[in-house]
């Protein structure tokens, strides 16, 4: 799992008058929870591009006067017309405490159903994921080798090692469905087929 190390300063004044300040400083007010107590703080904007804008989990070491914690994004909470981000909540991991994150999903190899004209439709971008920090995946491989024209693949078919799904097992990641071109070529061959009959 990659991580990343940002600074953090423990905030004093938490209030809205403070956090207007604090994002006119380009700083993001933030909560960290998941400990004993919760610590407000703030941490530079800039900081958290590589954190948020990404589709991978990534683990925050996060530096906080000094005291060094180890994180990961919970919430975060964007403004609706400029889109920068305006709040954020981190959760304290420990080694022994299992957290549930949403892992990104991997497609791998080719789907014969695609390559006969089938048409691929991903229901699912991430699957929630619980275990310890240590054991969480990166990411998450669905192999396409085995997927044929109206076949899909389920949650339950994902196996994890010292990892749980959360998600419903009945719930679709991917399916190849019939294309018009594929539906239109297999009507055009069976009434050529009837033809030749005659």
């Amino acid at each position: 799992m990659k991580s990343i190390a940002i600074s953090g300063s423990v905030r004093q004044n938490v209030g809205k008058r403070d956090s207007k300040e604090l994002r006119y400083e380009g700083q993001v007010p933030a909560v960290l929870y998941g400990g004993k107590e919760q610590t407000h703080l703030s941490v530079s904007a800039a900081d958290l591009k590589s954190i948020l804008y990404t589709p991978d989990v990534v683990f925050v070491e996060l530096n906080l006067d000094s005291k060094k914690t180890r994180a990961i994004v919970q919430d975060a909470q964007f403004h609706p017309l400029t889109d920068l981000v305006t709040h954020i909540d981190f959760l304290e991991l420990f080694d022994d405490k299992e957290v549930s994150v949403n892992i990104p999903i991997k497609l791998t190899g080719t789907s014969p159903g695609v390559k006969m004209g089938g048409k691929l439709v991903q229901k699912l971008r991430t699957l929630r994921v619980k275990a310890l920090p240590n054991n969480l995946p990166q990411e998450i491989e669905v192999p396409m080798e085995s997927l044929e024209v109206g076949k899909s693949v389920r949650v339950r078919q994902i196996a994890l090692q010292d990892a749980k799904v959360l998600n419903n097992a009945d719930d679709t990641i991917v399916s190849v469905i019939m294309s018009r071109a594929l539906r239109q070529a297999e009507q055009e061959a069976a009434k050529a087929a009837k033809g030749g009959k005659k």
